[in-house]
């Protein structure tokens, strides 16, 4: 009888035992799976398979961390239950019916001849909805934690851009060929180095760091973003920080002290700018911003329209062959990129397309922003404004993927619960 009342007594504790391992093993393979894919360069995928050469099959042309975090979904939805409360349960069926759409969109351009661009859908956006729901399958405290290992490996990043700007010497492999050195960090392009640390700025202000390692991560972030050579994302990431000062509340002071201290860091910022600057000049990190914003990189951004008079509105209504695009913008306008997002998506997709994938994107994404702090939105503002500057949104790249999980993980603070007598989702 005793034994039998032991059996008893023991097992729910083995089940909580066994729901923390799961919850652990699972916690430490999404961390793994996001590190894959934010770190893990095209450069160095090019060296493993043809991830973006023209040769190569289908199936190389997805990153492994993509692999990795699709592979991943199936088992945080159904290898062990979890709860959704308020808004979280509006939040889970917008990105699942922000994949499944998408989905179709993806099948529709593969069995339409248009494989490249259903690779796109995949490896930038699909995964980013497939993070999304990997993420609201676990509890605030595992979101949080991903959140602060998404942003730890963006200043690691900025960090080892500023080590290659000043040494003059890459860490991570990079096959390109510029006119002037500009570090990559851990990302892909230095374009795509300085849009990552403004997006991390607005959220090292949502954690729980102490106050000097914020303000160090956001002056590293700054610094790196400087030393990418991105200009734009250098300027959005000037305004998103005085954003953060002036828009952010701090709930903790009376409106009149809110005011004075405001004003006390603005200037203390404003001063500790002038003199960071001064020393990034010194030492060369803005050697390409001592001209004038409006050069041969600006022109090229705008000059990319043209592409439109060499093309036919059926081209333009139902997308074409992205090969095709390439040719005529390398042959007819001689430039070697197509450095805006907005002319790749109508041409690849057909304008009717990029309408419905453009309303996609925006409504999932306002969806996740529903009761976000302020400095998400200044984040996600910020990193929205540096991609679309050039063509980080029509490349294969994770900085969506970025956004979601940073949004999700620090989307805690401004949740409201729904009452009571409301049933959570397992």
């Amino acid at each position: 009888m005793s034994s039998s009342s032991a059996a008893l007594d023991t097992s729910p504790l083995e089940a909580a035992r066994r729901q923390n391992a799961l919850a652990l093993l699972l916690l430490l393979c999404t961390a793994f799976a996001f590190a894959l894919r934010f770190v893990f360069s095209s450069e160095l995928m090019n060296q493993v398979v043809a991830y973006t050469t023209e040769a190569g099959a289908f199936y190389e042309k997805l990153h492994f961390g993509t692999y990795a975090v699709l592979l991943l979904l199936p088992l945080a939805l159904f290898g062990r239950p979890f709860i959704l409360q308020g808004d979280e349960i509006g939040k889970f069926r917008a990105l699942v019916r922000y994949s499944a759409l998408l989905l179709v969109l993806v099948l529709f351009m593969f069995f339409t001849g248009r494989a490249g661009s259903s690779v796109l859908l995949i490896d930038t956006y699909l995964v980013a909805g497939a993070a999304g729901l990997v993420m609201l399958a676990q509890n605030p405290s595992a979101r949080r934690l991903l959140g602060d290992v998404t942003l730890g490996l963006l200043i690691l990043s900025a960090v080892i851009g500023i080590v290659e700007a000043v040494t003059q010497h890459r860490i991570m492999p990079y096959n390109a060929v510029e006119l002037v050195f500009r570090p990559v960090g851990l990302s892909d392009h230095p374009l795509a180095l300085g849009a990552t640390c403004a997006t991390a700025v607005g959220f090292v202000a949502l954690t729980r760091w102490k106050v000097w390692i914020r303000v160090a991560a956001i002056a590293v972030l700054f610094i790196g973003a400087a030393a990418s050579g991105a200009r734009m994302a250098l300027l959005v990431t000037v305004i998103e920080i005085f954003a953060l000062i002036l828009l952010v509340p701090w709930p903790r002071l009376t409106p009149r002290h809110q005011r004075q201290a405001k004003l006390a860091v603005l200037l203390v910022t404003l001063g500790g700018g002038a003199v960071l600057t001064a020393v990034m000049l010194a030492a060369g990190l803005l050697s390409r911003f001592t001209s004038t914003l409006f050069d041969e990189n600006f022109f090229v951004r705008v000059s990319i329209y043209d592409v439109f008079n060499y093309v036919s509105w059926q081209q333009v209504m139902f997308g074409m062959d992205g090969t095709e695009l390439v040719r005529i913008v390398q042959q007819k306008l001689h430039m070697p990129t197509i450095e805006s997002a907005q002319v790749v998506l109508v041409l690849l997709f057909g304008l009717p397309v990029a309408l419905l994938f453009a309303w996609l994107v925006i409504a999932m994404l306002w969806r996740m922003l529903r009761h976000a702090a302020p400095a998400a939105w200044i984040g996600v503002g910020a990193t929205l404004a540096a991609a679309l500057s050039n063509n980080t949104l029509s490349s294969k790249t994770p900085i969506v993927m970025m956004m979601i999980v940073l949004v999700l993980a620090y989307n805690s603070n401004g949740i409201k619960l729904a009452p009571a007598s409301s049933s959570p989702r397992p």
